[in-house]
C-alpha cells in the first residue's frame, strides 16, 4: 500500500515524500482509514512504529476544511505524558503541515516559564500538544477555549496511567465537547488502560500493532550475566572502549544512579550526560540537542526521560539495570533500529534480575543470546537462581531492586539507609553493600576512581572515598 491510496491531501503528500517516506507502517495502513471514518479508536503499538503519523496524518487531513466554528481555541488536543514526547509530536506536527495554510502548532508543558506559553494561546492556532499538568495550569486560569475542539488524541496512555496522570486525563476529558473524536494510542490495551478507554471513547474502533518479529529482526539482542555493580562497571567500561559503540543510551532505574553513572563515566573520559525529570527544561533541552548533534556519545537515561527521545544515529542500548516491567524492555530497545535501521541493545543480569529476564524472553518470544567476554565471566550461575525462591531483590547503585547489585545474603557486610530518588515521597529502607569472592566488588556509598588489575583478568574500577550519600 502506498500513502496516495490513504487518500491523503496532496499537500500532506508532498511533506510526506519530502520527509524521505516511501510506504506506511502497518499501523499507519490499519489506524488512518478508521482515523478517517470519524470513529473513536483505541491502538495498541509500541514506540517506532510511526504511530505519530499513524493519528497526524489523519488529523491534519481533517483541519484543511475550515472550522465551522469561531474561535482562537484549538481544533485538536494531544495529550502527552512527558515534556520529550511533547516536543517530538510538536515538531511531527510542524513537519507534517510544511505546506498548508493556517495550520499552527502550540507545545505546552512544564519547566519552562508561563508568560511565553500565555502569548502562544491569545494567537489562532489549530493542534495543542500538551503534558497533562501544565495543560491543567493554564485550564484553571481560562487560557484555552475548547468549544471547537473536534479531536481529543491521548498518546502513550500506558505511561499516563505508570506516571499517575490518569485522574488528570479524566479531569480534562470532561471538560471537552461531547462531540468530540477521541483517539487512544498505548503499548497495551490491558486492564486499567482498557477500563479507561470503555469509559472515555464511544463505541471505539480497535487496533493491534505490536512489532516484536520487528524487534527481533531489526535489533541484535546480547545478554551478559553479572554478579555485582563492580563487574557491571568493568563489563560496561569495557563495551564502552570499543569505538563501535557511537551513540549509545545507557538506561538506570533511577535519577540518582543516572547522575552516578555519568560521574563515574566522565572520569574515565567519556562523553556522557544524563537525562531525567529533576533536569530543568534548558538542560534537557540542551542535552537532546547535543546527542542529535552527536556532540555527546553516551546518554544516561531513565525510562521515562527517554520517552519520546527519537535520535536515528543511535546504534546500541545499553540496559545497565533491566527494567521494572517488560513492556518498559521494548520501549527501551527501540530507542534503537529506528526506521528500518539495525541496532544492538545489551542487557546486564544480575541474580536478583533473573525472574525478570524469563518475563522478559517470554513477552519477546525469543531467548536473548548470553555472551562472555574472556576474562571476566560471571560467577554466579544463571539456572540455580531461577530456581529458587525469590528474594527481596536490590537496585540500583545501593539498596535492593533490580538493578542486581546486591549479593546473597551470606556475603552481606553492613546495612545502611538510602531514599530511592524517582520523583515520588518514598520512606527511607535498609540498603546493602557487599564485598564477596574477593573480586573487588563492593558497592553502596562508595566511589570509583583509577583503574586497576583485579580477578576478572581485565582492568576494573577501584573504590576510593566515599561520595554516595544517603
Amino acid at each position: 500500500m502506498s500513502f496516495e491510496e490513504l487518500n491523503l491531501h496532496p499537500k500532506i503528500l508532498k511533506a510526506i515524500a519530502q520527509a524521505g517516506y516511501s510506504k506506511p507502517t502497518p499501523i499507519q495502513q490499519d489506524a488512518i482509514p478508521m482515523i478517517m471514518s470519524g470513529r473513536d479508536l483505541r491502538a495498541s503499538a509500541q514506540t517506532g512504529t510511526g504511530k505519530t503519523a499513524a493519528f497526524m496524518l489523519p488529523t491534519l487531513n481533517r483541519l484543511i476544511e475550515p472550522s465551522a466554528l469561531p474561535g482562537r481555541g484549538p481544533r485538536v488536543l494531544v495529550l502527552v505524558p512527558t515534556r520529550e514526547l511533547a516536543m517530538q509530536v510538536a515538531t511531527e506536527a510542524v513537519k507534517y503541515s510544511k505546506f498548508l495554510s493556517r495550520m499552527k502548532t502550540v507545545c505546552l508543558f512544564g519547566g519552562v516559564p508561563y508568560p511565553m506559553q500565555i502569548r502562544e494561546l491569545a494567537r489562532p492556532y489549530e493542534i495543542l500538544v500538551a503534558t497533562p499538568g501544565r495543560l491543567l495550569d493554564h485550564c484553571e486560569q481560562n487560557r484555552i477555549d475548547f468549544s471547537r475542539l473536534e479531536l481529543f488524541i491521548l498518546d502513550e496512555a500506558d505511561r499516563m496511567l505508570d506516571m499517575g496522570f490518569i485522574s488528570s486525563v479524566e479531569q480534562l476529558a470532561a471538560t471537552l465537547p461531547k462531540t468530540v473524536q477521541t483517539l487512544m494510542f498505548s503499548a497495551t490495551l490491558k486492564g486499567n488502560i482498557y477500563n479507561l478507554s470503555q469509559r472515555l471513547l464511544k463505541d471505539p474502533l480497535e487496533v493491534s500493532v505490536i512489532p516484536v518479529k520487528q524487534n527481533k529482526e531489526n535489533i541484535q539482542q546480547n545478554l551478559y550475566f553479572v554478579d555485582n555493580l563492580s563487574h557491571k562497571l568493568q563489563l560496561l567500561e569495557h563495551l564502552l572502549e570499543n569505538q563501535a559503540l557511537d551513540q549509545t543510551i545507557i538506561f538506570t532505574s533511577t535519577k540518582r544512579y543516572a547522575e552516578q553513572l555519568v560521574t563515574i563515566l566522565k572520569e574515565s573520559g567519556h562523553h556522557a550526560a544524563a537525562l531525567h525529570g529533576d533536569m530543568n527544561q534548558h538542560k534537557r533541552t540542551q542535552t537532546l540537542l547535543r546527542i542529535r548533534q552527536g556532540k555527546t556519545r553516551i546518554l544516561v537515561a531513565t525510562d521515562v526521560a527517554a520517552r519520546g527521545i527519537d535520535v536515528q544515529a543511535i546504534g546500541h542500548v545499553i540496559n545497565f539495570d533491566l527494567p521494572m516491567n517488560v513492556e518498559d524492555y521494548v520501549h527501551r530497545i527501540g530507542r534503537t533500529g529506528r526506521a528500518e535501521t539495525k541496532g544492538v541493545a545489551i542487557s546486564f543480569a544480575a541474580p536478583q534480575d533473573f525472574m525478570m529476564l524469563k518475563k522478559i524472553e517470554q513477552y519477546i518470544e525469543q531467548a536473548i543470546a548470553p555472551c562472555v567476554i574472556e576474562g571476566m565471566e560471571a560467577q554466579t550461575k544463571p539456572e540455580a537462581h531461577l530456581s529458587r525462591p525469590r528474594s527481596r531483590p536490590g537496585r540500583g547503585f545501593a539498596g535492593r531492586g533490580r538493578g542486581g547489585h546486591s549479593a546473597p545474603r551470606g556475603n552481606q557486610q553492613e546495612r545502611g539507609s538510602y531514599q530511592e530518588n524517582r520523583g515520588e515521597k518514598r520512606a527511607e529502607r535498609p540498603s546493602r553493600s557487599y564485598k564477596g569472592n574477593g573480586k573487588n566488588s563492593s558497592f553502596g556509598n562508595s566511589s570509583y576512581g583509577k583503574p586497576r588489575q583485579n580477578g576478572y583478568g581485565a582492568s576494573s574500577v577501584a573504590p576510593t572515598k566515599s561520595r554516595y550519600s544517603n
